[in-house]
């Protein structure tokens, strides 16, 4: 009895203390990550709440800041130029011969002889054709024979009158015989008469198978050859044998709008002086040839609302030719007294042009203008500036309307003509060299 409950005893108490353990150990086990989390909690705290105290110790101790001072623009100024200047308004036209005339026969026939060539400058009067005489001396020769045959009948008729009238006193020819004599006299000078008129008219068609020119120009190429026939007539019913153009004076046409023409008008009236003409070509870019006006026509078209003009040009070495394109520029005649600004200075807001003024207090201003053409790269203003404004001529970039600036000299002056004055003529498509 006393061996066994002794050996129970003993198997209970170990068993006992075993699960005592087991049961500890896992306590344990499960506290240690709730230790390790309180830890870390504790660290990131503790950081954060240095963090916090270093930077509201910073704030503390850091100087105030200092407003950023922006430094003033400095802008270059000048007053307008004021110089005298013609204004011109701008036209589109076609130079045109100051005479065209198409050279056609007056008589038929054969062309037996040319006497020019093609594109020559003739005189009035050169022979340019001859047509085939022969027919023509022929009927010149009979109608000069019918008027010495007239001529004869005459003589003999103003014979026997005057027989006749001696006689009649001593009543040895009757009334009724002199009188037919008369008559005969009579009819034989309108018989004279007429055949002289036929004799001047065979001369006139001999003189006309001589063709010449009617004016002095320059001739086109020959429309028929020589052993052609060619066709006598009125207008076009004859046949074109050449044309010649009258090269100088040679004519500038052109047609100018409703607004234009008011204005040239206007201008006209007020100033009296004549109007100039000046004219460039498409390959020179200055207004190298002078005229004047010759015509305006007498009313507008109503379709396109233009009006036609014309001007004359000297052209003594034929330079100009018929059918050229040309930029003309017209003036109302007279000076006037401008403002010129830069043209890099117009500024645009929207609609309309401003210029930036400096004020005296060194603000920016844009002071609207109204624009006048462009002269040597000087714009003209035709109002909204006065002469003492400090228009601002250059760092326009930097310039703001209503900031404060600082200003600086900056005159300026007209471009001169020779930067103006290069060709813009075709180049050349191939080129070798010369041998």
């Amino acid at each position: 009895m006393d061996m066994q409950t002794t050996i129970d005893t003993g198997i209970e108490t170990g068993i006992d203390t075993a699960q005592s353990r087991a049961g500890h150990t896992h306590a344990d086990l499960s506290a240690r990550p709730m230790k390790r989390r309180s830890t870390r909690q504790l660290a990131i705290g503790a950081i954060a709440l240095v963090l916090v105290g270093g930077l509201g110790w910073a704030t503390v101790l850091r100087p105030p800041a200092k407003a950023a001072i922006v430094p003033e623009v400095t802008l270059g100024v000048a007053a307008p130029l004021v110089a005298p200047v013609v204004e011109w308004d701008d036209f589109v036209g076609r130079f045109a011969p100051s005479q065209s005339v198409e050279v056609r026969p007056r008589v038929a026939g054969q062309v037996t002889a040319l006497h020019f060539h093609d594109g020559d400058v003739v005189r009035k009067g050169q022979l340019l054709f001859t047509i085939d005489q022969r027919p023509y001396r022929a009927a010149l020769a009979e109608a000069e024979a019918n008027v010495a045959a007239a001529r004869s009948a005459l003589a003999l008729a103003r014979s026997d009158y005057a027989r006749a009238a001696r006689l009649s006193g001593d009543e040895a020819v009757s009334a009724g015989e002199v009188d037919g004599l008369r008559a005969r006299l009579q009819s034989a000078q309108a018989s004279l008469d007429a055949a002289e008129a036929r004799a001047r008219q065979r001369g006139l068609d001999m003189e006309f198978t001589q063709v010449r020119a009617p004016i002095t120009g320059r001739i086109s190429d020959r429309k028929v050859d020589v052993g052609n026939l060619v066709a006598a007539g009125e207008g076009a019913n004859a046949t074109l044998l050449t044309t010649i153009n009258a090269l100088d004076p040679i004519y500038f046409d052109f047609d100018s709008s409703e607004a234009l023409f008011l204005k040239a008008q206007r201008d006209k009236t007020a100033k009296g002086a004549p109007p100039q003409v000046e004219i460039r070509l498409q390959d020179e870019a200055g207004y190298a040839w002078h005229g004047r006006l010759d015509f305006t026509d007498n009313g507008l078209d109503p379709h396109s609302g233009t009006i036609r003009g014309r001007a004359v040009l000297a052209n003594p070495n034929l330079f100009l030719t018929p059918g050229l394109f040309g930029n003309m520029r017209l003036s109302g005649g007279g000076t006037v007294n401008a403002l010129l600004v830069p043209d890099e200075a117009i500024q645009s807001d929207q609609a309309r042009k401003t210029v930036l003024v400096v004020g005296a207090d060194g603000t920016v201003v844009a002071r609207p203008v109204e624009l006048g053409p462009v002269v040597r790269g000087l714009r003209v203003i035709r109002s909204g500036l006065q002469r003492t404004d400090r228009v601002v001529v250059t760092n326009l970039q930097a310039a703001m309307p209503g900031a404060k600036v600082q200003t600086r000299p900056a005159p300026f002056a007209a471009r001169s003509d020779d930067m103006a004055s290069g060709s813009s003529a075709p180049a050349a498509a191939q080129a070798t060299l010369a041998r």
